[in-house]
């Protein structure tokens, strides 16, 4: 190779990017993200797996025991679905985390077989998503809708799974 030649590389986030990344579990704190049973979640509390230290503290680990390794104790909750999930990992090793993007599109219509049209950035629409699970957010879109509001909704996605997560009312249509 001669030192004239110019490499370039183009990198594009979406072309092979990994849906996770790797963080020490000692470095996970409450209201983090983390992957339990392949499932995105969020940490809600962290609890030390010590005999000495039973009191829940936002982040916490045990003392290294005979093992040798402090233990960190993750409860969170899938970011999609709520089922709560639990974790103990030594606090030296690698966990996953979970890449999460929220995106606010603009809503065009509801149709009746339970699927959301929206508005992207770029002008195109954007129709693969249905209608969020949550009952607050489902009658607070429906309502907003029926009313000609001009609303808003946060998507909410992370390893491959999108889901409506927020309505935010910006005005009437």
């Amino acid at each position: 190779m001669s030192d004239s030649e110019d490499h370039h590389f183009e990198s594009k986030a979406d072309a092979g990017a990994s849906k996770t990344y790797p963080m020490q579990a000692g470095a996970i704190r409450k209201g983090g993200f983390l992957v339990i049973k392949n499932r995105p979640c969020k940490v809600r509390i962290c609890l030390p797996r010590s005999r000495l230290d039973g009191c829940v503290v936002e982040v916490s680990t045990s003392k290294t025991g005979k093992h040798g390794h402090a233990k960190c104790h993750f409860v969170a909750l899938d970011i999609f679905n709520g089922k709560k999930l639990e974790d103990i990992v030594p606090s030296s090793h690698n966990c996953d985390v979970p890449h999460v993007d929220r995106t606010e599109y603009q809503l065009i219509d509801i149709s009746e077989d339970g699927f959301v049209s929206l508005l992207t950035d770029n002008g195109s629409t954007k129709d693969d998503l249905k209608l969020p699970t949550d009952d607050a957010i489902l009658t607070q879109l429906k309502d907003g809708f029926a009313e000609g509001k001009d609303l808003a909704l946060t998507v909410m996605s992370a390893m491959g799974e999108e889901q409506i997560c927020a309505v935010k009312d910006v005005g009437p249509r």
